[in-house]
């Protein structure tokens, strides 16, 4: 499941509903908040409007509450950092009716697991790190996915050095505005077992490695099972890769 936001201004003083907010063109004038929720392919599901200044992270798990609602669908799963941080995210997430997933770390798989066929993964929803998120967006690009985010400073000086850099700490990024190029390669390698890649694995003078590559400009996606010959690698290589078998 995909999830995206569209903005439209009006020309008028506005209302109730019709308030002036954020906008990516700095536009002034009152406007509504249009949220559209589609499936893997960009088949459009279900559209709904909210306040104009209501930010677009609080609409959607409005939209997902009245999609379920409207269709009778309870199979949504959204994964979740498990941190002390998300303990009311998670709980709005059960109040939505959604199952949860929580995972002890890799959000970066857990991004890219929402667009994998047949991993039940539908979101994936907190606060993470900066790096993290970029390199998710490299990863969704590839595949076709969508994201949104916003910079969350973890302190008071954090915020500062946002405001000194030119920031805007409400601005709501898009997948676009973190990886602005349509010619994107990820390559990652599984270190230990996880749902999206197996872990290293040795056996005698062998390493078995398990990778991904991709790229979105052609949409190509790789899987390498590499095998790796331990004495071979020693005699070009000064780095240790691990334990010796006479």
């Amino acid at each position: 499941m995909r999830y995206t936001t569209l903005w439209g201004s009006t020309t008028d003083e506005g209302d109730d509903f019709r308030k002036p907010g954020f906008s990516k063109e700095r536009r002034l004038e009152p406007q509504i908040t249009v949220g559209l929720l589609s499936d893997a392919h960009g088949f459009p599901l279900a559209v709904g409007a909210f306040e104009g200044n209501m930010a677009e992270t609080r609409t959607m798990l409005p939209m997902i509450r009245n999609f379920q609602d409207a269709y009778g669908v309870e199979d949504v799963t959204v994964v979740v950092l498990d941190r002390p941080r998300h303990e009311q995210l998670i709980t709005e997430i059960r109040e939505a009716g959604s199952r949860i997933r929580l995972i002890s770390d890799g959000d970066i798989a857990g991004a890219l697991m929402t667009c994998k066929t047949g991993s039940g993964i539908d979101l994936l929803v907190g606060v993470g790190g900066s790096p993290e998120a970029v390199i998710s967006a490299c990863a969704l690009k590839c595949v076709g996915g969508a994201m949104q985010c916003k910079l969350w400073p973890r302190n008071s000086e954090e915020a500062a050095r946002c405001r000194e850099l030119g920031m805007d700490l409400n601005a709501v990024l898009s997948i676009d505005d973190l990886v602005t190029s349509d010619n994107v390669f990820f390559a990652a390698t599984g270190v230990t077992d996880g749902e999206m890649l197996k872990g290293v694995r040795y056996e005698g003078d062998r390493i078995y490695s398990y990778s991904i590559v991709m790229r979105s400009k052609s949409g190509t996606i790789r899987y390498v099972d590499a095998i790796h010959s331990l004495k071979k690698l020693d005699l070009i290589s000064s780095i240790d890769y691990g334990p010796r078998f006479e």
